[in-house]
């Protein structure tokens, strides 16, 4: 046995530091999220309850979703930046051909997930840089929707507009709607063998080559789920508003690159969260317009606060990566 010299303390294993970063990092989106729920309780009392949730919540669904999105691209180290844009075009599709012709808008929206299919096939074969192809693929969304849509109208379809105006006891929509994509992206991407190897494309591609599994389809399963998730949080966000505008959907884009990132998320290695991701998307949710709003900032400053917000998340997660080493 190593005996302790009387009088000295002794020092902590750099594992066990390690651990305790690691612990802090993975909690980080969770106490981000409760920072900003417990500001606002503390500005309005009122907001924390069932109507108030509804209220802060509202457009929670869709940003989600759209996060979701982003992260399985950020998981094969690729970006997105015309996930916006999409969103715009399917909001169009929604609001007028999925209503008045529902199976030429089913076919447009699984054709648009086809060509995100596409996109992925192309960044790999050609070795193309995906923030290149998907900014130039979110000027052909944006223009595309305003053909379907020149000016803002349309109208959700009265099915997708019950769903989204769901009013379950006890537990708000949006909360339940968030739970229920974190727990099941969890599972798919985590949990499961082929989740593994979604994010080995990202994490370790050499490795997962050698292993003889092809790095193009999973490139092309990680865009399409993109689209596919694209798809559903422009729909969400129709069943919303109840109407469309070819650009209701272009601040998405930094906002779902935002949530992963607030969510834990990395550009590179793989390393992704869908709980966190989901968790980042309700925090910035909450944070873009009922806690600011609460706190009397103008909207013309709320852009600039939310950025701060998330620098000031983003230099907590440096300080605690630098503890796990």
């Amino acid at each position: 046995m190593t005996a302790i010299v009387p009088g000295t303390v002794p020092k902590s294993s750099p594992r066990g530091s390690g651990a305790r970063a690691r612990m802090l990092r993975s909690l980080l989106p969770a106490l981000s999220l409760a920072l900003v729920l417990i500001a606002i309780a503390w500005l309005n009392p009122r907001a924390i309850s069932y109507f108030g949730f509804n209220l802060m919540l509202n457009l929670a669904i869709p940003i989600a979703l759209a996060t979701i999105a982003q992260m399985f691209v950020i998981a094969g180290n690729e970006l997105d930046l015309s996930i916006g844009t999409f969103v715009g075009f399917v909001g169009c599709v929604t609001a007028t051909w999925l209503r008045d012709a529902p199976l030429i808008g089913v076919a447009v929206l699984l054709g648009s997930i086809g060509v995100y299919a596409l996109l992925g096939a192309l960044i790999h074969l050609r070795n193309l840089p995906s923030i290149v192809v998907t900014l130039g693929m979110s000027f052909v969304w944006q223009g595309l929707a305003i053909l379907i849509l020149p000016k803002p109208g349309g109208k959700a379809p009265d099915w997708l507009l019950a769903i989204m105006s769901f009013k379950p006891p006890y537990i708000p929509f949006p909360i339940l709607a968030a739970l229920i994509i974190a727990a099941v992206v969890h599972f798919g991407l985590m949990r499961t063998s082929y989740g593994v190897i979604l994010r080995g494309s990202g994490g370790n591609a050499a490795a997962l080559r050698r292993a003889g599994w092809s790095l193009l389809r999973t490139k092309i399963v990680l865009f399409a789920l993109t689209g596919l998730f694209g798809v559903l949080s422009g729909m969400a966000l129709i069943g919303i508003t109840t109407s469309a505008d070819a650009n209701i959907g272009n601040g998405y884009t930094l906002l779902s690159i935002a949530g992963v990132i607030l969510g834990g998320g990395e550009f590179v290695g793989g390393r992704v969260s869908p709980i966190g991701a989901v968790i980042g998307a309700l925090t910035l949710a909450l944070a873009a317009s009922p806690l600011l709003t609460f706190m009397h900032i103008p909207p013309d400053w709320q852009v600039a606060a939310n950025g701060a917000i998330l620098i000031i998340v983003l230099a907590a997660r440096v300080l605690i990566s630098r503890r796990e080493r």
